[in-house]
C-alpha cells in the first residue's frame, strides 16, 4: 500500500472516531493533534511532503485509543503500532 493511500486511511479513521480534520498550509513543518474549545482537531499541513505529513498524523493518532477495536488494514495497524512502541499483533487488521 503506497503512503498516500495509508494517509488517507488515517485520516477516514479519525473522521469515524469523531476527530475534526482540518487541512491547512502550515509551512511545511506543521500538523499534528489539538483541543480547540473541547474538540480534538488533527491539521494535515498542506504545504508538507507526503511522509511529513503521514508521520504527523500517525504520530497524532497513535496515542488514542478508539481505533484499537476497529478494522485497520494491517499496514497502517502496524504503522499505528509501531509509533506507539507496542509489538504489531501478526495477522492484525
Amino acid at each position: 500500500m503506497d503512503l498516500g493511500s495509508r494517509l488517507e486511511v488515517l485520516l477516514t479513521l479519525a473522521e469515524q472516531i469523531g476527530i475534526d480534520v482540518r487541512a491547512e498550509p502550515m509551512g511545511g513543518e506543521g500538523g499534528g493533534m489539538c483541543m480547540l474549545k473541547g474538540r480534538r482537531v488533527l491539521f494535515v499541513d498542506t504545504a508538507a511532503d507526503l511522509p511529513t505529513r503521514y508521520e504527523r498524523t500517525l504520530a497524532g493518532m497513535a496515542g488514542l485509543s478508539e481505533w484499537e477495536d476497529r478494522f485497520i488494514v494491517p499496514e497502517v495497524r502496524g504503522d499505528l503500532e509501531r509509533q506507539r512502541g507496542t509489538t504489531p499483533r501478526s495477522g492484525a487488521g
